[in-house]
């Protein structure tokens, strides 16, 4: 398996999510701060509920947080006291992944839903490697399926399998998609505070009214980060001319030389783009754009690079 390449084919197979976890030494994707600096949105580290634990006690010196003061030992020694605490390194994992029909598609190399079993794998696989516990929750037309984070290889290969599966389930694109709100909601409780989060999807009905505040209220106890599955034809449109477009039982012919016709979608094109950078931004979650035509290994190495074969 070529890493340096985009993935390829509408259905992913299990033997290559296995092979990336070679790839995925390549990157620390527990490493944020990095990956951050080169995004839109807010730098803020979420550590709300366990981001820090206690370390020891020692005399107070001028300068110390005064909101720090351990006022118990203080009061038994008569010196002023004040507590000291080291981050909390431990911080499980959680890997959700959008198997919905609307992802049953691509235009160049694979689907989108191929594309996010891919990062799935990377992000499982080199948070393992980091020594974290690795869970996660894969959605698709019929439900969802939830894996509690473990430190153990057959947490990831369980997660990768239930992922597989549901990959294997899709078929028809323009079925309609579940509603998120439900799916949102699920991941909420399973994501205890502290942890992080990584959310691979089209964004399709996550940015709703209903998605904004389940979304919002992930942000504010977990770091939640999107990785937003694209392909070029959702993205730009192609030169003029006519497209036969399929999902492997059917095929369609679309026209794409009438001006009009054009300056509208593209019109739309933009403005849908522009209002999702706006809402993520309002949101400060920070934002992957992933391409079905650019290597899943090769954008994460960007952002989280650090570490060699």
């Amino acid at each position: 398996m070529d890493f340096e390449r985009a993935p390829e084919g509408a259905y992913c197979e299990l033997a290559d999510l296995l092979a990336l976890r070679f790839a995925a030494r390549q990157i620390a994707i527990t490493s944020r701060r990095r990956a951050l600096s080169h995004l839109a949105g807010s730098n803020r580290a979420n550590f709300r509920g366990r981001g820090i634990d206690f370390d020891e006690v020692r005399s107070y010196q001028p300068g110390d947080d005064v909101r720090a003061i351990d006022w118990r030992v203080t009061a038994r020694t008569g010196k002023a006291h004040t507590k000291l605490f080291h981050e909390d390194r431990e911080r499980p994992v959680l890997v959700a992944v959008d198997q919905r029909p609307g992802m049953f598609f691509g235009s160049v190399a694979c689907f989108k839903s191929v594309l996010a079993a891919h990062l799935a794998a990377l992000v499982a696989w080199s948070a393992l490697d980091a020594g974290e516990r690795v869970g996660g929750l894969v959605f698709g037309a019929d439900g969802h399926r939830d894996l509690r984070p473990r430190r153990s290889r057959r947490s990831v290969l369980g997660l990768l399998s239930t992922l597989c599966d549901y990959n294997a389930a899709l078929r028809d694109p323009a079925a309609p998609a579940p509603g998120v709100a439900d799916l949102l909601a699920k991941l909420r409780r399973i994501a205890r505070p502290g942890s992080s989060v990584f959310l691979i999807s089209d964004l399709t009905g996550l940015l709703d009214d209903n998605g904004r505040e389940h979304l919002f209220q992930l942000r504010r106890h977990t770091e939640l980060t999107l990785l937003h599955c694209t392909d070029p034809l959702e993205e730009d449109l192609p030169p003029p001319g006519s497209y036969t477009i399929s999902d492997g039982d059917r095929r369609q012919t679309l026209a794409l030389g009438d001006r009009t016709l054009r300056e509208r979608l593209g019109k739309r094109l933009a403005e849908a783009r522009a209002e999702r950078e706006t809402l993520l931004g309002q949101l400060g979650i920070p934002c992957i754009e992933a391409s079905t035509t650019r290597p899943p290994l090769g954008l994460l190495r960007e952002l989280y690079g650090g570490r060699g074969l």
